[in-house]
């Protein structure tokens, strides 16, 4: 996922994600996954939010960019997810942010 892939798939994950009312608060895309960092209403069902994330960009990227249907699929089917709990909104971002330096 990277150049023009890279900003298509964030400009897909903004607008699933205003579809849904999510708001993404930080997002890192690597060249093989990416990182996510959103605000949600407790009742969202996030298998649903993801399945979305995952479907939308999977199905608009591989019609925008016939070279990725060569691929088995774009994304897999796990995913990890976990609540902010005690861990401070800033120190997730700064995390989700440093990912790029790695």
């Amino acid at each position: 996922m990277v150049g023009r892939i890279r900003q298509r798939l964030l400009e897909i994950l903004q607008g699933v994600a205003k579809e849904k009312h999510v708001k993404i608060l930080a997002s890192e895309i690597m060249p093989d996954h990416l990182h996510l960092f959103v605000s949600c209403y407790p009742q969202m069902e996030v298998h649903k939010m993801v399945k979305a994330f995952k479907g939308r960009s999977s199905n608009i990227l591989r019609k925008e960019f016939p070279f990725l249907l060569r691929l088995p699929s774009l994304w897999t089917n796990s995913y990890f997810v976990s609540t902010a709990g005690n861990v401070s909104s800033e120190t997730i971002r700064k995390y989700i942010e440093n990912q790029s330096t790695k």
